[in-house]
């Protein structure tokens, strides 16, 4: 399938400052078809960066087991995709850096290489308060509904499915997540990689991200949709899928925005 994005998308000029490009029906699978293409040019960088990603996740869950807080592992792992779009700002560099046929190292991390690294730096404290209050609702969801006390993880998912008040405190906290989860999609589906590029200050970047998402619900929602079941494959395989998932997505993001998002003048 062609990467190259249809000619006859509508233009927006966008504050005066970006000019974005609507996305059509085929465009999300055309971002993960070039997110595939990307992590078989460079596995290495990307397979790599997947792997650190992974063990990062893991680790956090290894973390609330030894405390104790085994119950609350399915929601840190929510959570912690919350802040995937912000961790996967390398795979960005990389795939910016193969597009310019620039060989690949590891200066694609280093933050002064963005165009607004402080402007960034307003996003992810944005992410990470949406990362903090999700949280923080699903340790109130447990106490309450749970009574102050602690489960083992296997016990915690029987009592989900198996009792009035499990399944009760699943929906609130599915509702409330969704919730949250969109906020996070919203701001970030293209704010994290504009600002790597356009010196523009965040508000531009996520009012655009926002504006793409409301202009334009059917093919982000299935961009949204794609995002969410391939993180569902990764994290049902022990989160080990993840070690390929997450490259893909993030190269996939840069290609939607690239798609989506006109390059800065020079």
């Amino acid at each position: 399938m062609s990467n190259k994005k249809p000619a006859n998308n509508k233009k927006i000029n966008h504050m005066g400052k970006l000019t974005l490009t609507a996305p059509n029906m085929s465009s999300p699978m055309r971002w993960v078809n070039a997110g595939w293409n990307d992590v078989l040019r460079h596995p290495a960088y990307s397979l790599g960066y997947g792997f650190i990603f992974t063990f990062g996740g893991l680790l956090m869950m290894y973390v609330l087991f030894k405390l104790g807080w085994a119950a609350l592992i399915p929601a840190a792992a929510g959570g912690f995709i919350m802040l995937a779009p912000l961790l996967a700002v390398g795979l960005y560099g990389i795939s910016r850096r193969a597009e310019e046929n620039k060989p690949l190292d590891l200066s694609v991390l280093i933050p002064n290489r963005f165009a607004e690294p402080r402007q960034l730096a307003y996003v992810a404290l944005a992410l990470t308060l949406a990362f903090i209050i999700w949280m923080q609702v699903a340790l109130l969801l447990f106490a309450l509904f749970s009574h102050g006390h602690t489960l083992a993880l296997q016990d915690f998912t029987s009592y989900v499915f198996s009792t009035k008040a499990g399944l009760t405190m699943a929906s609130i906290g599915t509702i409330i997540g969704t919730i949250i989860s969109v906020f996070v999609f919203s701001i970030s589906a293209l704010s994290i990689p504009i600002l790597l590029e356009h010196h523009v200050d965040a508000i531009t970047a996520i009012s655009a991200s926002v504006r793409m998402v409301l202009s334009n619900p059917g093919p982000m929602l299935v961009w949204a949709w794609l995002i969410a079941l391939y993180t569902a494959f990764g994290l049902a395989s022990a989160s080990l899928g993840l070690i390929v998932v997450f490259p893909i997505m993030g190269h996939a993001t840069w290609h939607a925005y690239r798609e989506m998002v006109e390059r800065p003048k020079v």
